[in-house]
């Protein structure tokens, strides 16, 4: 690990006031504490490891003499162990400190510690708190650099957009056929083009379709007919590694002019949308700290004050980093409520959506907090209030 990596988890536990960062893994499966500490997928984990790294003072590496070379890349001490026994003395000085791990009550996402760990680090002492604060901290902030990578990629995006929705217009122009699949294999010829790459294809989805937030399909997918909704979503970012995701949706519908109730749902929602902004922006200014549970409250209480509490599936947003579901707070207080706050260099989704039977509707766009107040990614997001139409 780089000396300045480490540097960065020891201020990231002094920002929360915690006695040290406790690591370990089994089997490889805390993906998490491999990717922090780049400890690669094809070393042999066949034995349990703990890696301490403390507020102050040099960091502690527990490992099995079977497997003792696992975290020699790491700085710090070396104490071997072979039976439980060696173990639990060789926790014995991390004892009566309050140390961060990978477990929450609420966010899944960095939860890996086992219960039956975490029971033996108790009766060894160690006082254990969630690092979804710290993974925050270390991992779910974005600096200058990183804020100015997801703008290019966020401004990339809506040009995929608007040559996806040209396209639309085309095929609705000319009366020819359409598939979802055709607006999907465009964006993704669009991303790879521009040097963008994604996790994963681009939603493109029409009529009923629309109203599965994670519709996927093979092939060219459903037609496209005459008045239906066409919800797009995607994300990408380029290709360097430290490179920052940009992720949007946008709808419109298949005809020349919206239904009266359509335009009304999505001018409801991109409302609902700028009231979180507007909320976030407020609280900042006022010397208040703001949750991503807040956030998502707030945009709740909105949408249901309009009627949509039954139409309201999933959370308002999700931090955004390298990854595109990254390691920063979500906007989340119903699926894995996240109490964590938005720090300065914070990026995330607003994405609030409503569904029906027939279809469904989803605006999005991305924000992040850079020099205590909040900013809307991308220079074109102001065209993201109305509709999408086939007018020419």
């Amino acid at each position: 690990m780089d000396p300045l990596e480490l540097g960065g988890i020891r201020e990231a536990i002094r920002r929360e006031n915690l006695d040290g960062w406790l690591f370990c893994n089994f089997q490889h499966r805390d993906t998490l504490a491999d990717a922090v500490l780049r400890i690669g997928g094809g070393e042999s984990n066949s034995r349990l490891w703990f890696y301490a790294v403390p507020a102050l003072g040099e960091p502690v590496k527990l490992v099995h003499a079977v497997e003792a070379g696992i975290l020699d890349g790491l700085a710090g001490t070396k104490a071997i162990y072979v039976s439980r026994e060696d173990l639990r003395a060789a926790l014995k000085p991390l004892g009566g400190k309050r140390w961060a791990v990978h477990s929450s009550d609420s966010l899944t996402a960095v939860s890996f510690l086992d219960a039956g760990t975490a029971a033996f680090l108790e009766k060894a002492g160690l006082v254990l708190v969630s690092a979804a604060s710290l993974i925050q901290r270390f991992r779910g902030l974005l600096d200058a650099a990183g804020i100015a990578s997801h703008e290019r990629a966020v401004d990339q995006l809506y040009g995929i957009v608007d040559l996806a929705w040209d396209r639309v217009q085309r095929a609705y122009a000319g009366a020819r056929p359409l598939y979802e699949g055709d607006l999907r294999d465009l964006m993704l010829e669009e991303m790879d083009r521009r040097g963008l790459v994604t996790g994963h294809p681009p939603i493109a989805a029409a009529g009923a379709n629309s109203g599965n937030p994670h519709y996927g399909f093979t092939g060219r997918g459903g037609r496209i007919r005459r008045g239906d909704v066409i919800q797009l979503d995607l994300w990408a970012r380029e290709k360097a590694p430290a490179a920052v995701y940009g992720d949007i949706a946008w709808a419109g519908v298949f005809s020349g002019e919206a239904p009266a109730e359509t335009e009304r749902r999505f001018a409801d929602l991109v409302s609902a949308r700028e009231g979180a902004f507007r909320f976030i922006g407020t609280e900042l200014a006022a010397g208040r700290n703001v949750s991503g549970a807040m956030v998502d409250r707030e945009t709740r209480k909105m949408l249901t004050a309009l009627g949509y509490g039954e139409a309201l599936k999933h959370r308002t947003g999700h931090g955004i980093d390298t990854e595109c579901h990254g390691s920063g707070v979500n906007m989340d207080s119903v699926e894995f409520p996240d109490s964590r706050l938005l720090l300065e260099g914070a990026c995330f989704s607003l994405e609030p959506g409503v569904y029906f039977p027939g279809f469904g509707l989803r605006t999005e766009i991305d924000v992040y907090i850079a020099q205590g107040k909040p900013v809307v990614s991308g220079k074109n997001h102001s065209r993201q209030f109305k509709l999408l139409t086939c007018r020419s």
